[in-house]
């Protein structure tokens, strides 16, 4: 991908100096299987250990995957001088307890990567904040979608100020995920599992809203109890700008013999130029790449449209990771640290409020 404006880096994550970091995984459910180790392997800093709930199911992972070291507990795994990072990857509602475990653990690590949600209210998220502050551990949290390719490059762009100020940006997902057996018993369905991505892209492309509108409905394919299935949000800037993310997990009687029309496709409007992306994830386990494509007002109507082999599912992982271990090697703070992503937390509330209580919500007392 090689343009005046977007070089053939551009849409890819930096990667620590070090590589031989000792990374130790809890869980080994598909998403470590399948995009956690497998991109991190390919980035060059395989994981070296993993702990699960079932030992069976973690030493399957370990040896289809190359991780040398089994634990059957965590507090195992912890003792190990060998291991400095710790990649928590289990249900939501387990992540605090087990955050809690190695904060509280008597050797301390240099760095946890936690899943998004951080956690399913404000109130815990802000408690594990401060826990790893206090105990001098880097908090990183896995907002993969940042590290997608397409939405990566269009952050170079507007680095760069090559599309002007912006005016509309606009997420459209119209997708059926597959809920895993966790989401029926959490406060939220679509709004803390995959709006969340959306939101925190805005936040990465635009920064924070001044209000939030939204309303929900729910999904009429998902059988179980739920509030938020469908969620259509508008963000208002400052600036005037908006961002609005539609998040469709129903898509038509697809399943139900229609015919289907699936995808995540995103478009950035400016003052000086034009984007428009797609999101490959739909298609997993087919890896297919994100696109963009993007015009200036410099370019004379011209089209660009850079193309790379790289997918978000499963490589984005290994960017949220590289960013950990590039803030312990630095001493910095983590590029999606968690008091960072409180504010994205912050914002599913303040999505959930809106939708539910029919108003619109002003984001800044909600603080993050």
């Amino acid at each position: 991908m090689t343009d005046d404006l977007l070089d053939a880096r551009a849409h890819l994550p930096e990667l620590p100096t070090r590589r031989d970091w000792g990374i130790g995984v809890v869980g080994a459910g598909f998403i470590v299987r399948d995009c956690h180790l497998p991109s991190y392997r390919d980035a060059g800093f395989p994981a070296s250990a993993i702990t699960s709930r079932t030992e069976s199911t973690a030493r399957e992972v370990a040896a289809l995957r190359g991780a040398p070291r089994v634990y059957t507990t965590l507090e195992a795994m912890l003792d190990d001088p060998a291991i400095e990072v710790v990649d928590v990857a289990v249900p939501p509602a387990e992540q605090p307890e087990v955050m809690r475990r190695i904060v509280a653990h008597p050797r301390k690590v240099k760095g946890i990567l936690a899943q998004k949600p951080l956690a399913l209210s404000l109130a815990e998220a802000r408690e594990l904040v401060e826990a790893c502050d206090e105990a001098g551990i880097a908090l990183q949290v896995n907002q993969n979608m940042r590290y997608d390719h397409s939405v990566r490059a269009l952050r170079r762009l507007l680095d760069r100020r090559a599309l002007g100020d912006p005016v509309l940006a606009t997420i459209e997902l119209r997708a059926i995920p597959h809920w895993m057996p966790w989401a029926r018993d959490g406060r939220s369905l679509s709004t803390f599992i995959m709006s969340i991505h959306h939101l925190d892209t805005m936040r990465y492309w635009l920064g924070d809203p001044e209000r939030v509108l939204a309303s929900t409905r729910p999904d009429p394919r998902t059988k179980f109890p739920h509030v938020d299935g469908l969620n259509l949000v508008i963000l208002e800037y400052a600036d005037g700008a908006r961002g609005s993310c539609w998040d469709d997990v129903w898509a038509g009687p697809a399943r139900e013999g229609s015919a289907a029309d699936l995808g995540v496709r995103w478009r950035f409007e400016g003052t000086g130029g034009l984007a428009l992306g797609s999101i490959g994830w739909p298609s997993w386990p087919r890896k297919q790449p994100s696109t963009i494509d993007y015009s200036t007002t410099a370019d004379g109507g011209a089209w660009r449209r850079p193309r790379w082999p790289e997918a978000w599912f499963p490589d984005a992982f290994a960017g949220t990771m590289a960013g950990l271990l590039i803030a312990i090697e630095t001493g910095t703070e983590p590029d999606v640290s968690g008091r960072d992503n409180l504010k994205t937390i912050a914002l599913c509330e303040a999505v959930l409020a809106a939708a539910t209580e029919h108003r619109v919500v002003s984001f800044a007392g909600w603080g993050g």
